[in-house]
């Protein structure tokens, strides 16, 4: 079983028994404290999670010490303005134990899945092993019917452009070879027959 709470703008993951390091507490060495800010429980893998925080639950822990971390440099620099500054800094912190987690989780013994035996994985599979031979035969039933269909589209394809070529044979028939066709053609023909006329 495992909580996440949250203190000091952090997050930590917790178990029972677990030393952890946290932000300042206002607490004395050997004081208990409880966290209510508890985010997530896991117990007997069913999770429960906040919406932020779960309600009625709590995490209660003991203070070990009050003491400060190791020292670290801040040091600020800005070139060709002769600025420079130099400073330590040591965070404050808490050493807690984790002595409980308290929750109202209500968890259900989950049922173990019934063994199976290899007998009978063989024989589902035997079971499968037919319908899957069907599923190719009436697959093989379907190929000749499209065999003969794709044949029949091919004819008509083909019978196409026999018709295509015998309307345009038709259609050079009909239009006189060699003869101008248009209003200045039917002009010089009047003119013509005029002429002969007179």
């Amino acid at each position: 079983m495992f909580a996440v709470i949250k203190t000091g703008g952090k997050q930590y993951k917790v178990k029972k028994g677990d030393i952890l390091q946290v932000e300042k507490l206002d607490a004395e060495e050997g004081q208990n404290i409880a966290f209510n800010q508890v985010l997530l429980i896991e117990h007997e893998e069913e999770t429960m999670i906040g919406t932020p925080f779960i309600e009625k639950a709590l995490v209660n822990a003991e203070v070990i010490a009050n003491f400060k971390d190791k020292k670290v440099i801040v040091f600020k620099k800005k070139r060709r303005k002769q600025y420079k500054k130099k400073r330590g800094h040591r965070q404050e912190l808490t050493r807690i134990k984790i002595e409980e987690i308290v929750s109202d989780m209500k968890v259900s013994p989950k049922k173990k899945p019934a063994p199976v035996k290899k007998a009978e994985e063989k024989e589902k599979v035997k079971k499968q092993e037919p319908k899957a031979e069907a599923k190719l035969k009436e697959k093989k039933a379907e190929t000749p019917i499209k065999k003969e269909a794709k044949k029949q589209a091919k004819k008509v394809i083909a019978a196409k452009p026999k018709a295509r070529a015998v309307s345009t044979e038709k259609s050079k028939r009909k239009s006189p070879v060699g003869k101008k066709t248009g209003t200045k053609a039917a002009v010089k023909a009047k003119k013509s027959t005029i002429n002969k006329e007179k």
